[in-house]
Formats: structure tokens, C-alpha cells, sequence
């Protein structure tokens, strides 16, 4: 599985929350400045050729569907981020989640599903 582009990433999310959906109905869900229906059709036919979205044929029109679940990519990506930037080690992560005081104890007791006595 390769990272998506931030672009890539923003149709991926879309097509995960539609499920299915037309270049149009894209765009329409996106924020303004909403981008030409060239650049999404061309940043659908690239996510295509890696192997993330799919389509359906009904007459000229393509309806675009994911092939990779949001979960697999989530996966992908925190694996990567562990072995990028906390040498593969999620007790590196953790703890650096917790010196920045963005999880407490409570949270990490809730997390690992103990409690705190």
C-alpha cells in the first residue's frame, strides 16, 4: 500500500463516507474553493491505478467506489508512523502522546481497558 497526497486523501475520505459516489457528487461535498472536475477525475483515475478505488460503468457515467477500507489505511499509516518516527516502537509513541499531555493516565487506563485504583 503506498501514502496517499493530501488530495488523494480527501477524496478517499469522501468515497468512505459515501461508500459510492459520481466525480459530481464529489465535489459537491467539498469544501470551497471546490476544485475543477478535471482535477478530481484526474485524482480519481490516480487513485485507481494504486489500486484504492474502483468503478462501475453505467453508460459514460463512472461511479467510483473504494477499494481499500479506511480502516486498512488507518492501519498503514499509524504502522508507518511508528516506524518513522518512534523507531517502531508503540511504548515510544505512547510516551510521547503522554509528555505532551495529550493523553493522561485515565485516558491510557481506558485505552488498555483497566482501571485506575
Amino acid at each position: 500500500m503506498k501514502e496517499l497526497t493530501k488530495a488523494e486523501e480527501q477524496i478517499m475520505q469522501l468515497l468512505w463516507e459515501q461508500g459510492k459516489a459520481v466525480v459530481k457528487d464529489l465535489i459537491e461535498k467539498m469544501p470551497e474553493p471546490r476544485p475543477a472536475y478535471n482535477t478530481v477525475s484526474t485524482i480519481i483515475r490516480i487513485l485507481e491505478k494504486k489500486g484504492f478505488v474502483g468503478h462501475e460503468a453505467i453508460g459514460k457515467t463512472h461511479v467510483y467506489h473504494p477499494l481499500v477500507t479506511r480502516e486498512s489505511y488507518r492501519q498503514f499509516m499509524v504502522k508507518r508512523l511508528v516506524s518513522d518516527y518512534f523507531g517502531g516502537s508503540p511504548k515510544k509513541l505512547v510516551s510521547f502522546f503522554m509528555e505532551k499531555k495529550q493523553i493522561d493516565l485515565n485516558d491510557l487506563d481506558e485505552i488498555l481497558g483497566t482501571e485506575n485504583d
